[in-house]
């Protein structure tokens, strides 16, 4: 199949495909006697596994750990428990802060209700302090 085609069923951007092949997350595909890229079900199943980590969360370093460790014969717990406790702490720190997030916004949207200007604004405040 085409880059294009792949990208439709994948629904994943032209460009990205071409950034993962780039940095080695793809194989590079066949190509026909113009230069075109041809894609086997394997590069869609690839793609699909890239997608759905990404989905998740998973760094870039991740996935290419976790790709190597879905290659036949090199499936190992140990290394996939290791990289999953990583990025469960990280999961759990983003909700964390989506918990304090939604407080700091539900308040603001209690507290906000009339249209008269406020002499603060907790939301404001919060993306002030990250810049």
């Amino acid at each position: 199949m085409t880059i294009g085609k792949l990208a439709g069923l994948s629904g994943v951007n032209l460009e990205t495909i071409r950034y993962y092949e780039r940095i080695g997350l793809m194989p590079e595909p066949g190509r026909t006697e113009g230069g075109h890229r041809l894609y086997e079900p394997a590069h869609r199943q690839r793609l699909a596994f890239i997608r759905r980590a990404r989905e998740l969360g998973f760094g870039i370093d991740g996935i290419r750990a976790l790709l190597g460790l879905a290659e036949p014969h090199r499936r190992s717990c140990e290394e996939v428990r290791v990289i999953a406790s990583d990025h469960l702490q990280d999961v759990r720190t983003k909700i964390a802060d989506l918990v304090r997030l939604e407080a700091i916004l539900a308040g603001t949207v209690e507290r906000c209700r009339d249209t008269a200007a406020a002499p603060s604004c907790s939301v404001l405040d919060l993306l002030e302090a990250a810049a």
